[in-house]
C-alpha cells in the first residue's frame, strides 16, 4: 500500500456505537476504515457527546480518550460544528459545508504512510483548509485491527460564507 486514495462511502451516518459497529468498515481490518470512521464520530460530537465518546473509544481500541482529549475535542468543536462536515465530499465554505450524499470521506496515503512497522499515517483534506490534516493509527497484531492513536483534524478552517459577516 502506497500512494493510494480510498473513498469510504456512508449511506447513513452512525449515531450510536451499535450503528457504528454494524458498519462493515467497523471491522477496522483496513487502516483507512478507522480514519474515515473518525469523521462521522466527530460530526456527532456536538449533538451527542457521550455517544460520540463511546464511538471514539471504540476507534481507539485499547487506548481510550483521556479527560484532556475529551475537553480538547469539545473546545475545538464548540461554535465550529461545521469542521467535521468539511471532510465530506461536496462540502465547501460556499455551501456552508453541506456534504453531498451519500456521505463520502477520502483518505489519502503518503509515501511514508507505512514507513514504521505497525503504524500508519494518512491524511484527510478539509474543503475549508489549504493543506491536508494527518490521522495516525496503530495496528494491534493479535486482532489485525487498526486503531486511531492521534488526529489533527480540528484546527480552524475557513468560516462558512453563511456565517461570515464580511462575505
Amino acid at each position: 500500500m502506497s500512494n493510494n486514495t480510498y473513498q469510504v462511502v456512508f449511506n447513513q451516518l452512525p449515531t450510536s456505537l451499535e450503528e457504528l459497529k454494524a458498519l462493515s468498515e467497523a471491522s477496522l481490518t483496513q487502516p483507512h476504515y478507522a480514519a474515515a470512521l473518525l469523521i462521522p464520530v466527530l460530526k456527532l460530537w456536538p449533538h451527542n457527546k457521550d455517544e460520540a465518546i463511546s464511538m471514539m473509544n471504540f476507534l481507539r481500541g485499547p487506548d481510550p480518550l483521556s479527560t484532556y482529549a475529551i475537553q480538547f475535542i469539545s473546545e475545538r468543536l464548540k461554535g465550529n460544528e461545521y469542521i467535521p462536515d468539511s471532510y465530506f465530499l461536496g462540502s465547501s465554505p460556499q455551501n456552508s459545508y453541506e456534504p453531498q450524499k451519500p456521505y463520502t470521506v477520502v483518505v489519502y496515503t503518503m509515501p511514508n504512510s507505512f514507513s514504521e512497522q505497525g503504524y500508519a499515517q494518512f491524511s484527510l483534506q478539509s474543503s475549508g483548509a489549504d493543506s491536508p490534516r494527518p490521522v495516525k493509527l496503530r495496528n494491534k497484531p493479535s486482532t489485525g485491527q487498526w486503531f486511531i492513536t492521534d488526529q489533527m483534524l480540528l484546527a480552524q478552517i475557513r468560516v462558512p460564507v453563511s456565517s461570515d459577516p464580511w462575505a
